[in-house]
């Protein structure tokens, strides 16, 4: 049997919408999870006072996260669809890990918002919409969620489309007719795989029709290698392995890397995905990689590890088209809060505001802007308060894309246009 090829995808939508509970059916139907261990998690919630809670605990693994119910980290898990090989990168709905739902949105190939039909539009739900958007993930699959709740009722789920189609709309979505909105029960597993008989009415694809319409993203083999670094181990026998996700070129054992900011070159020992040794990284790999000629004290979380002859940019400035999405009152030159990209996040300045933008044509506005308020898109200059490697986004889109927070939200996303080297 040929091997599937592979995609990431994320779930977001507002903190209660169902998006854990979703994943952990969707695993569950698909095999992925036994009975068994469905039926000890069911004990566990009604335990903790949370009945129902049952597929939502396959992905919140973290004790911390059962008992407070609410998704923290970002945790992987697989499954397939007839066509494709599915990783699921669960992010977090709840407000304070945002920033946890940017790293795992920028690593993923298309996404599913899931709009709770009992709720309806939520805020994170706008948050996560105008985010995918500036995030660049165009393959987009709407799951109008816990259509139990409201009685399989097919006002309600056209009322929640509308409101849907018009936020997807306002934030310049592509052809959003054309954006498969499936109403579902993920609990009782209405429409995921198999097509409901409570839903006579509803005529479009299931959850899983809808995935394998997605198309995988050409793989920039060709260019210079780029792998942001997740994590940091030093492992014995082994000395410093780092691992994370390949973005761009091919890495092969014996090669010579470059790991920046800090100009560290290093030997590829060894490439290892899920404990199996490889004998090349291509992009969408994720892996970890035993790296010789660096202590683990030097590399960090959010350093790069990219081609020796074409090294990860480490910005002195840098020229970003932003979008403000939710700031309490405005944004001007020195504002200096915290910007996010790949795997890195790091304090910078605005130190100038170049221009205005028109939202619908893209063309820049003319006038002079001293400060700019929420639904403004601008470009301005950034420069970092320390060393950071950023790219281009027309270079490598996923190291180009980055998300402002202040006081616990996410005020504003961005892509780099431009970048003055350091």
């Amino acid at each position: 049997m040929a091997k599937k090829e592979h995609l990431n995808i994320v779930f977001v939508g507002h903190v209660d919408a169902g998006k854990s509970t979703t994943v952990g059916r969707i695993l569950y139907d698909s095999g992925k999870i036994s009975e068994q261990v469905i039926a000890k998690l069911k004990e566990e919630a009604q335990r903790l006072g949370k009945a129902t809670f049952e597929f939502a605990f396959v992905m919140d693994k973290m004790k911390e996260e059962r008992e407070r119910g609410v998704t923290i980290d970002i945790s992987h898990q697989d499954f397939e669809t007839n066509k494709y090989f599915f990783t699921v990168i669960d992010a977090p709905g709840h407000k304070d890990f945002v920033k946890n739902m940017i790293t795992g949105a920028s690593q993923a190939d298309g996404a599913v918002l899931v709009v709770s039909g009992k709720d309806g539009i939520q805020p994170q739900t706008i948050e996560h919409a105008a985010l995918l958007k500036v995030l660049g993930i165009s393959q987009l699959i709407v799951l109008i969620s816990k259509m139990d709740a409201v009685q399989y009722s097919k006002d309600v789920y056209e009322k929640v489309k509308a409101d849907v189609i018009a936020l997807l709309k306002k934030f310049a979505y592509k052809d959003v007719d054309k954006i498969p909105i499936i109403p579902a029960s993920s609990y009782f597993g209405d429409n995921l795989l198999k097509r409901s008989d409570k839903t006579p009415w509803y005529t479009g694809p299931t959850l899983f029709e809808a995935l394998d319409t997605f198309v995988p993203p050409k793989k920039p083999v060709d260019k210079p290698f780029r792998m942001p670094i997740q994590d940091v181990y030093n492992i014995q026998g082994f000395g410093v392995v780092v691992v994370g996700k390949v973005e761009a070129g091919i890495l092969k054992p014996g090669m010579k890397a470059v790991i920046n900011p800090g100009n560290m070159v290093v030997e590829i020992k060894k490439i290892e995905t899920h404990h199996q040794e490889l004998p090349e990284a291509v992009p969408g790999d994720n892996i970890g990689v035993n790296v010789k000629g660096v202590e683990k004290t030097q590399v960090k979380r959010g350093y790069v590890l990219g081609d020796v002859n074409n090294p990860p940019t480490v910005a002195k400035s840098f020229t970003a088209q932003i979008v403000v999405l939710n700031h309490p009152s405005a944004i001007g030159v020195g504002y200096t809060p915290v910007f996010h990209a790949h795997t890195t996040h790091f304090p910078a300045r605005i130190t100038q505001i170049v221009a205005k933008v028109d939202p619908k044509t893209g063309q820049k506005l003319e006038e002079k802007v001293d400060f700019l308020k929420n639904g403004d898109i601008a470009i301005v200059k950034i420069e970092p308060l320390k060393p950071v490697v950023i790219e281009k986004v027309g270079e490598y889109p996923s190291l180009g894309r980055f998300a402002i927070r202040d006081m616990n939200q996410t005020v504003a996303a961005g892509l780099v246009l431009d970048i003055e080297k350091a």
